[in-house]
């Protein structure tokens, strides 16, 4: 037992050592997404989900090698529209990036947020990462929400809203964002569905339990 739990442990330490490595090392960031049990909960079709994913790692790949070390860029896919965030040297780059990613196979759009800026410090980026948390929370924390639905970014203090929602759900979840110390801004990159289009999303009821006779 107390050698597996060693050898447990020892992995865990390399997995985390080696997800700080990389996080360190590669300028180009990927929104990833959670998947397994998410798949079931999520708004996007399955297909859509594995999309995004591809979509994200290829994109990443090729602005890597279009742009190198002198960029830093946030790539997040949903539904196959593309949001990109984050800093690059000159307004050149700012195009190469769109025009880059807008080649990815299966993206429908790209929604390009990049500032001509030198990067983010660290510092900044950590906070950013804060902020995101926190949003988040204050989405579970709401009632009439589902976190689920909603996709967060966070760059130099704005926060990005992703997802299908209806107007009434854009409109909460923008409310709470705002509301958290540190936001300096929201931006919707939201795709709006009716209420009738959210019902039909919603999974079925799971059915009651008949009433046990007593003998």
């Amino acid at each position: 037992m107390k050698f597996a739990y060693q050898k447990l442990l020892g992995l865990i330490l390399v997995s985390v050592t080696l997800g700080a490595s990389l996080s360190a090392c590669f300028p180009i960031i990927v929104g990833g997404a959670v998947v397994g049990t998410m798949v079931v909960i999520d708004r996007r079709t399955s297909g859509a989900q594995l999309d995004d994913q591809n979509i994200q790692l290829r994109a990443a790949s090729r602005v890597s090698d279009k742009v190198g070390q002198r960029a830093h860029v946030n790539i997040t896919s949903y539904n196959r529209r593309v949001l990109l965030t984050g800093e690059v040297p000159n307004l050149q780059d700012k195009e190469l990036v769109e025009q880059t990613v807008a080649g990815v196979e299966s993206v429908q759009s790209v929604v390009n947020e990049l500032v001509v800026l030198g990067n983010t410090s660290l510092t900044q980026r950590s906070n950013d990462t804060w902020l995101t948390g926190r949003v988040k929370a204050a989405l579970l924390d709401a009632k009439d929400l589902n976190v689920n639905a909603f996709k967060v970014v966070t760059e130099r203090g704005i926060v990005y809203l992703m997802g299908r929602v209806t107007q009434r759900e854009a409109e909460r979840a923008s409310e709470i964002a705002r509301s958290i110390s540190g936001v300096q801004k929201v931006v919707r990159v939201l795709e709006l569905i009716s209420e009738e289009e959210l019902r039909a999303l919603q999974p079925p009821p799971a059915p009651a339990e008949a009433p046990k006779s007593s003998l």
